[in-house]
């Protein structure tokens, strides 16, 4: 028994001891600020280098009014060939082991400014670990909507994160 407990704390001492010589980046977009928030304690937890990714364009209120099919996120949510521009600094990209990516739940999808950032950069063999905000949807159609788009990465389970605290992104970083 005594054995099994050491090769459990050995194994799990390994893997703390990989993610923390892993060069992690924690990038994220958020239009209304749920999602940075949640970006900053998964950057705080990891250690990782916190990037936002900006729309070319910021997103007002009349935007994301998803009453409105006509607003600019149901336009684009609309479209599954839409790409947003966005504001293009990321440098080092290939530099990063793991990604922590991000996002709030659109139209049970992750918004189309994801997928400009996926396709800006190469992160073909990278880990790219999701995770979201939403006010009503899970983050199971987005991150499988997203390996199915981008099956050159290495995707980590995802996970929703309204309102994490602390101890709750520890968990998310940990498993």
């Amino acid at each position: 028994m005594k054995r099994i407990a050491l090769i459990i704390a050995v194994a799990a001492m390994t893997c703390a001891a990989a993610l923390a010589q892993s060069k992690v980046l924690v990038t994220y977009f958020s239009a209304t600020g749920n999602t940075e928030r949640v970006a900053q304690l998964v950057a705080e937890a990891t250690g990782g280098t916190l990037y936002e990714i900006t729309p070319v364009e910021a997103y007002t209120s009349n935007d994301l009014n998803w009453h409105d099919e006509n607003s600019r996120s149901s336009v684009e949510m609309n479209d599954a060939k839409a790409r947003p521009g966005m504001v293009k600094n990321l440098s080092g990209a290939a530099d990063y082991d793991v990604v922590y990516l991000g996002y709030p739940i659109w139209w049970n999808q992750a918004p189309r400014v994801i997928n400009t950032f996926l396709e800006t950069y190469d992160f073909s063999g990278k880990t790219i670990i999701p995770f979201a905000t939403s006010g009503g949807s899970s983050i199971d159609n987005s991150a499988k909507e997203l390996q199915k788009a981008y099956p050159s990465i290495k995707w980590g389970r995802g996970q929703l994160l309204n309102h994490a605290t602390a101890d709750e992104i520890k968990t998310f970083i940990n498993q």
